[in-house]
């Protein structure tokens, strides 16, 4: 799991924007809403590569959303 102070600096490595930290059913992932893109978080280490994220179609946008933990305020 990542911890608050790290997730705080991390951003987006496509468009430098803050991302959402999501619990799925057996994992974690770090959500870009904005791109809809998803990046998987390894044995606790994201893995930050534009060419490694996954695209999210509608439904599962409207399911990490509503998973999502509280929006980081920067």
């Amino acid at each position: 799991m990542i911890d608050d102070e790290l997730l705080a600096i991390l951003v987006c490595p496509a468009d430098r924007g803050p991302l959402l930290r999501v619990k799925r059913s057996a994992d974690e992932v770090l959500y870009n809403p904005r791109l809809r893109r998803a990046y998987r978080i390894e044995d606790g280490i994201p893995v930050l590569l534009i060419d490694e994220a996954t695209d999210v179609g509608d439904d599962e946008h409207a399911r990490l959303i509503g998973r999502a933990g509280p929006a980081d305020p920067r």
